[in-house]
């Protein structure tokens, strides 16, 4: 009788054995080909070195863009306006937008290629609405050399050489008022720049001077101080009381009366339009030393009107949505 349970088949030497382990062993799963559509799906090998599971996403993807990236990314920084808007027209999709940022130290605008498109967003799952934001392009406004002279030296006291020395330096920004402003006048035939100027004289009681009664007065001006001695008293009460008056005069003894604005013309960005601006002019007098103060008046109107024109530019040629403030970030 014959047991097939005692038939014994060939044997295998030792070396086919240490290399049927070392094959099984050795043995890993192959990347298959990608396809479109799958980069970005994780894809993890087992390998010998002690079977352990190495995440080989980002190998895999940079073997998919060896030749071309799988989509746009990276941010262009354009030079002018006109760039920024060549550079929008040339790359955005339906769902392009832009962002412009009214800081008055540092305006950008920005436009986002890949902007996510409207519509809800999705808490959970796959969002099918929302995109990279990767590409994109950003113009910073230049500032103009002169708005940052003028701003610098705003509010800051000066003494007469360094009042002389900014005024002699940027005389060509000083514009001399036109008549009606002198006269503070309204007429039919003032220009609305001229309606605006008066206006603003009148709300903070201001009178225009010229460029060459500055330049005088940081070469010539002295302050000669007088106290008078002032008593009133209350009938109804009994009460009295003194207090000092202190009065400004000029050499000859009249009371100081000085203009206390001047108007510039200067661009709010390089290459820009320049925008008539009241300067409030003052002067403190501390003992012996006199002190003069110009302040920009109101300069964010200036700013407002420049950026706001700059935005108006670049809506009407990309005719792109656009938004005031900073678009969302990765973190």
């Amino acid at each position: 009788m014959k047991d097939d349970n005692l038939i014994i088949g060939p044997m295998e030497n030792p070396g086919q054995t240490v290399q049927k382990l070392m094959t099984e062993l050795g043995t890993v799963d192959l990347v298959p080909d990608l396809t479109v559509g799958e980069i970005d799906t994780p894809w993890l090998v087992s390998v010998p070195e002690g079977r352990k599971v190495e995440n080989l996403t980002s190998l895999r993807i940079a073997a998919a863009e060896y030749f071309a990236p799988q989509r746009r990314r990276g941010t262009a920084r354009l030079a002018d306006l006109q760039s920024l808007i060549d550079w929008a027209n040339r790359f955005k999709g339906e769902n392009s937008a832009l962002y412009a940022n009214p800081d008055m130290e540092r305006p950008t605008l920005e436009c986002i290629a890949d902007y996510h498109a409207e519509g809800p967003t999705v808490p959970f799952g796959n969002d099918t609405t929302a995109r990279h934001c990767a590409h994109r392009g950003r113009y910073a406004f230049p500032l103009s050399k002169e708005w940052k002279r003028w701003m610098a030296v705003s509010g800051k006291p000066l003494d007469k050489d360094e009042l002389g020395e900014f005024i002699e330096a940027n005389a060509k920004d000083v514009m001399d008022p036109t008549p009606a402003l002198l006269k503070l006048e309204d007429a039919d035939s003032n220009q609305p720049w001229e309606t605006r100027l008066i206006q603003t004289a009148r709300h903070i009681e201001g009178r225009y001077g010229q460029l060459g009664q500055l330049l005088a007065m940081s070469r010539q001006f002295q302050v000669y101080e007088t106290s008078n001695l002032a008593v009133t008293s209350n009938r109804d009460t009994g009460e009295s009381s003194i207090q000092f008056l202190n009065e400004h005069n000029d050499k000859d003894g009249a009371p100081i009366k000085i203009p206390n604005l001047i108007i510039i013309g200067i661009p709010v960005f390089e290459n820009g339009a320049a925008y008539r601006m009241p300067v409030r002019f003052r002067y403190r007098k501390s003992g012996s030393a006199v002190k003069f103060i110009m302040s920009i008046y109101s300069p964010e109107k200036a700013f407002d009107a420049a950026f706001d024109e700059a935005l108006t530019t670049a809506r009407d040629g990309t005719e792109l949505p656009l938004f005031l403030g900073q678009p969302e970030t990765n973190t």
